[in-house]
Parts: structure tokens; C-alpha cells; sequence
């Protein structure tokens, strides 16, 4: 792999890297990762890319991993600048060339795409427990746990440091302040901020994606059921949607919201490249 560093169109530095294709180039794919999960996790998966000829790409948004500040405290920036900025910005990266640009996104990588002014660019979106986080999707129990995080044990931690301090609790990278509070606050809606008067008018950007779409989120993902994930998915209106609900035995039993891409996730992998192979099949018969 080699280290990569690129710019936002506000210039915020971005850091990544670049895993080039072995043998015949098939095509380009970026990973969006998750909310607080360093790109570091998804790294198994490009390298299983580039070993079939996908040169792949990895990068933290700003404020995490190796994106972020020497200090998350009053570090100041919009949740909705991970898609809008740093997405944006690693697709006009790696958009170069013949070959057809993928992105292969986790969680949050299903809103960053919406997000993009650039989407255009990209010939299709493979997406794994992407959903829109309202708890009523989810089970009793977790329902219980994820209300408690919300309203009580993150508020105090966030107060405490000045910035959400996620990784206390094992779950992921700390996040800056804004973001947590943004993240939240939609979290509420069933639709996430399509629900939101505040964001009035933000369906029109997802509206306007055409790049087809496979959403595949697993049965036992108590984070993004299925049916989160359609409440969030049915807002890219105008673009072919293939919806995959996964069983837990495809991976031996368990996937949860982190399985799609843990070391034993290779079929989920080898699944969304076939699909990728068959859309740069059709883009050249076209």
C-alpha cells in the first residue's frame, strides 16, 4: 500500500492509502467507512480488492484517525462535510483514466453518497449496513442500550471532554463534538434528516443519484435492520436499488453491524466485486 495525502475543496488535509491492482486493471474502488471507525479496519477488504485487480483506496474523514487535529476539543466541523468534502474529494482522486470508479461504503458511507456534488463520477455504490439509525428499527433491548448512550452516558462524556469520546466505550474512534450532536439529534427521525425540518430540500440531493445501488445489510444487525435500511435507502429515488438481506449463517452465524468487514467477511467481498466486474461489463457494451 502507499500513504496518500489529498485535499478537500475547503483544503482540509486528508490522509489515506492507496492499495494499486495486481494484474489487469478492473477498476477503482473507494471505501466509505463508518461513523468513528479508522479506515485501518477496512484494509483486510483492499487488499482482497487489489489482489483481484481493483485499485482501492481507504482514508479517514476529517477529525478521525490518521484526519484528525492534535486536539478534538472546539475542533469545529458539519457531519454532513464527510460526504459533501472528504467523499467528494477522494472520488476526484481516484477518478482518472478508463477504468470505472466504485464505492464500497459501511454505515455512514450510505448517506455520504447522497452527499456527493460529484456522484456522477461513480459507476455504482455497494453498501453494507447502511440505515437510519432510529431506534424504533431496533430490537427492545437494543432500543434500551442505544437511548441510555444517547441521553446519558455520551452527553456526560462529551460534557467531560469536549468532544465525544467514543473509544471509552470500545465502539470506534472519538468524534468531534458537532458531529456527535448532529448524529444524534437525527438519529431521532425515522428517516434520519429527511425527517428534519431543519434540512429541508436534502432529499432533492439524493434524488438526483442514478448510480445503481446494492444496499445489503444483515438480518442480525440490530443497528440497521432492513427495514432502517429501506427507510433511508428509498430516498435515492432515481437510482436502481438492489436490496440484500443477509443471513448471519453466510459468515458462520453472527455478522452484527461490524462483521461486513472482519477477516472472515471474504464472500460479502468477493460479492459486491462480482457485481462491480458486471457493471464495468455493461458500461463497455454500452
Amino acid at each position: 500500500m502507499e500513504s496518500v495525502s489529498f485535499y478537500t475543496a475547503d483544503q482540509y488535509r486528508l490522509q489515506g492509502y492507496r492499495y494499486p491492482a495486481q494484474g489487469p486493471l478492473q477498476g477503482r474502488v473507494i471505501v466509505a467507512g463508518a461513523t468513528g471507525v479508522p479506515q485501518g479496519f477496512y484494509r483486510r477488504f483492499a487488499q482482497f480488492a487489489s489482489e483481484q485487480g481493483f485499485e482501492s483506496l481507504t482514508f479517514d474523514y476529517r477529525g478521525i484517525g490518521e484526519s484528525k487535529p492534535p486536539s478534538l476539543k472546539d475542533f469545529e466541523m458539519d457531519l454532513l462535510d464527510w460526504g459533501k468534502r472528504d467523499l467528494a474529494a477522494a472520488v476526484d482522486l481516484m477518478a482518472k483514466g478508463d477504468a470505472p470508479l466504485f464505492v464500497i461504503g459501511h454505515s455512514y458511507g450510505g448517506h455520504a453518497f447522497g452527499l456527493l456534488p460529484n456522484h456522477h463520477k461513480v459507476a455504482g455504490l455497494y453498501v453494507f449496513g447502511t440505515g437510519a439509525g432510529w431506534h424504533g428499527y431496533m430490537p427492545r433491548l437494543e432500543q434500551l442500550k442505544v437511548l441510555t448512550m444517547w441521553h446519558l452516558v455520551l452527553p456526560v462524556l462529551t460534557w467531560w471532554k469536549g468532544y465525544c469520546a467514543w473509544k471509552v466505550l470500545g465502539m470506534g474512534e472519538d468524534l468531534p463534538k458537532n458531529a456527535f450532536l448532529q448524529w444524534r439529534h437525527w438519529c431521532r427521525y425515522p428517516h434520519y434528516f429527511f425527517d428534519d425540518p431543519a434540512m429541508a430540500g436534502i432529499d432533492q440531493l439524493y434524488r438526483s443519484v442514478q448510480s445503481p445501488i446494492v444496499a445489503a445489510n444483515a438480518l442480525d444487525d440490530l443497528w440497521a435492520m432492513p427495514e432502517s435500511r429501506d427507510a433511508f435507502i428509498q430516498h435515492y429515488s432515481q437510482a436502481p436499488i438492489t436490496r440484500v438481506n443477509l443471513s448471519p449463517n453466510a459468515l458462520g452465524g453472527r455478522i452484527g453491524h461490524m462483521g461486513y468487514f472482519r477477516k472472515n467477511a471474504a464472500p460479502l467481498w468477493q460479492a459486491s466485486l462480482d457485481w462491480f466486474k458486471a457493471q464495468a461489463a455493461k458500461g463497455e457494451a454500452a
